[in-house]
């Protein structure tokens, strides 16, 4: 499924059009992306948990040539699915 995909499973089942869909769509992105570069995590019960990792600075080798190369420490987000939809699932 694709954002155009999932802004349109968003306005049939909440009954709105889709232009407000997709803006309630980005909202939510908008508020995840906001609170992770903050350092923050988000937490939606029964979905999940979104957070920030910290990947350490490590020695890398380019594929094409052999030689080692330097890969800088860099935060990434993470994703831990809740319970429910383990289960839903499984």
């Amino acid at each position: 499924m694709n954002k155009t995909e999932l802004i349109d499973h968003i306005a049939q089942q909440a009954d709105i059009s889709k232009a407000a869909a997709g803006r309630a769509l980005d909202a939510v992105i908008g508020g995840v992306k906001g609170t992770l570069k903050k350092g923050g995590s988000v937490t939606l019960v029964g979905f999940g948990t979104f957070a920030v990792g910290k990947r350490t600075a490590r020695t890398g080798r380019n594929p094409r040539t052999g030689a080692e190369i330097k890969i800088k420490a860099a935060k990434v987000p993470k994703f831990r699915p809740g319970k429910a939809l383990k289960d839903a699932l499984n």
